[in-house]
């Protein structure tokens, strides 16, 4: 099979294209799955630009998509021919005892799927939302989890709430998308009006340009008659969050998701606790959620929105895409 090893010490150079043997015969309790197609996401990206120590290579690539070829003994909830996505904490079932790094995540701490087949345990995997397209299902291993979380899981969202995205990377849009279909206000932030048009044919009902209106907080105050959003979507990090913490509705719930700004700032800890409002970090979700994920995603009328596909071997110029900032939505690898 053809699979894409990551060798010290790391950066796109140090991608390789390689051949190697096919994925194991399934034991028991274990799925073989022809992986069809992977996602990119910022922490992908910093696997594969980041130092790596040791010697040895890394399959990367934390998603991944595909049709379950053979089963193991004692498996019961998938069958030969089912479409499946991966999950990204395989070891995380359900419950509240999160995991605190990436030890167990694919294409960090142990080899992804940036490869033709792999054998892994059953649990590893979900069903794909039915009609999904491969590279639609593999926008959710994160992006797509992330934003359910940040909604639904710690966010509660409810009918009638208004909802800030910022941007229009991967988890925003996606973000933007759920929130619509359940009945929110979304108003997301971008500074480009290419992008702002394309925001608002997906259902933003207010588009602010953080170029312009650095203050944007501000405006999404002035948008929601000064009571702010329930929900913000923080991707940014440490350079957003002061703005994030003006536009959060007293009682709201701020979801911090990114470090797209970097990994430490300062918080204005009185803004906060002025509003009363929720901070909370979270790193995408457990498989539990993810399952609940795609019961909802089946009943929506609306697809994930893919920017563009790579072939596996162009995965360094996938990288440089995302890199540079211009897409709208999710890249992704298709093999």
């Amino acid at each position: 099979m053809k699979a894409i090893q990551l060798a010290a010490p790391g950066g796109l150079e140090n991608l390789r294209l390689v051949d190697l043997p096919e994925a194991a015969a399934p034991g028991p309790g274990e799925i073989t799955v022809r992986v069809h197609a992977s996602s990119l996401n910022y922490h992908d990206l910093l696997v594969v630009t980041g130092p790596r120590s040791g010697s040895g290579n890394l399959i990367p690539m934390a998603d991944g998509a595909g049709v379950v070829t053979a089963v193991g003994a004692g498996v019961g909830e998938f069958a030969v021919g089912d479409a499946v996505v991966s999950c990204f904490f395989p070891e995380w079932q359900a419950g509240h005892r999160v995991p605190t790094d990436f030890g167990t995540v694919p294409g960090d701490g142990v080899d992804g799927f940036a490869r033709q087949s792999v054998t892994l345990p059953a649990t590893a995997f979900t069903h794909a939302p039915r009609g999904y397209s491969h590279e639609e299902a593999a926008t959710l291993t994160t992006a797509g989890l992330t934003a359910w979380r940040a909604l639904v899981v710690d966010g509660r969202i409810k009918a009638g709430d208004t909802v800030l995205v910022l941007g229009s990377g991967g988890v925003s849009i996606l973000a933007l998308q759920m929130a619509k279909s359940m009945g929110a206000q979304v108003i997301a932030t971008t500074s480009s009006a290419e992008k702002a048009a394309r925001l608002r044919a997906l259902g933003a009902d207010t588009v602010i340009d953080y170029k312009t209106t650095p203050e944007w907080g501000e405006a999404v105050l002035a948008a929601t008659g000064g009571r702010g959003a329930d929900i913000v979507v923080e991707v940014g990090g440490p350079a957003t969050l002061a703005q994030s913490i003006r536009a959060v509705a007293p009682g709201g719930h701020i979801a911090l998701i990114g470090v797209l700004t970097g990994f430490s700032g300062e918080v204005p800890t009185a803004a906060l606790m002025a509003k009363q409002a929720t901070l909370r970090g979270l790193i995408v979700g457990s498989r539990e959620h993810q399952q609940d994920m795609v019961r909802a995603l089946e009943v929506f009328g609306w697809r994930p929105v893919v920017d563009r596909s790579y072939p596996l071997e162009q995965i360094s110029e996938a990288f440089a895409w995302q890199k540079a900032g211009r897409h709208f939505g999710k890249i992704c690898l298709s093999y």
